[in-house]
């Protein structure tokens, strides 16, 4: 068997020295790879939580609002579509005023009262209209009438009768605005034009 030779051994010795010095300088020259600081971690699922349940809280003001709208407001178009059955009642006792005493007449007037009553229980409330200042939020206005014993802008006549279903305009009155005549020299003012108007229509088609 040959024995080794000692500069063999040696030679082998430095070789794995210079292997070793090299893994451990490249591992040193080669940057590590972290991942997030734990105080970064925590950070990133706190706002993630708050976020959450900032969007849960939301949910459930909304889920909460529409159903007191719901309970609230839930007969709503039931009631809209009783208006015009006490329209025509109302208008059945205005034409049969004549005949106050009749036995109808009397039956008609206590079936509306009572349908009134029940619908109010629902919080369905009458506008008062004639004779109060116009409120464009709850009257609407189809004409204007001069009336003297009236200030300007008042509901002067009601057409058909408006009604609330608790703080909301179910259906706004049809009305009639006062204002005031016009005065003998703004009558005078407006018949001198119409009169100048025709002068000139006439002189055009001659």
């Amino acid at each position: 068997m040959k024995k080794p030779n000692m500069k063999d051994v040696e030679s082998g010795k430095n070789k794995e020295v210079e292997e070793a010095a090299e893994e451990a300088s490249s591992s040193e020259e080669a940057p590590e790879e972290k991942g997030p600081a734990p105080d970064e971690k925590g950070q990133d699922l706190n706002d993630k939580y708050l976020r959450l349940y900032a969007e849960f809280e939301n949910y459930k003001k909304r889920v909460s609002r529409e159903k007191e709208d719901l309970l609230q407001y839930g007969n709503e178009a039931l009631l809209y579509e009783l208006l015009p059955a006490i329209d025509h009642l109302e208008l059945a006792l205005k034409h049969a005023s004549r005949d106050a005493g009749g036995g109808i007449v009397q039956g008609v007037e206590i079936t509306l009262k009572e349908l009134q009553r029940t619908l109010e229980k629902f919080g369905l409330r009458r506008i008062e209209s004639t004779g109060r200042s116009f409120d464009p939020a709850v009257h609407h206005a189809m004409a204007q009438v001069e009336r003297e014993d009236m200030n300007e802008k008042m509901v002067a006549e009601e057409f058909r009768a408006g009604y609330l279903y608790r703080d909301k305009v179910l259906r706004p009155s049809l009305v009639a605005v006062s204002v005031k005549p016009a005065t003998s020299e703004s009558r005078k003012d407006e018949a001198e034009i119409e009169t100048d108007e025709k002068i000139e229509e006439e002189k055009y088609d001659g």
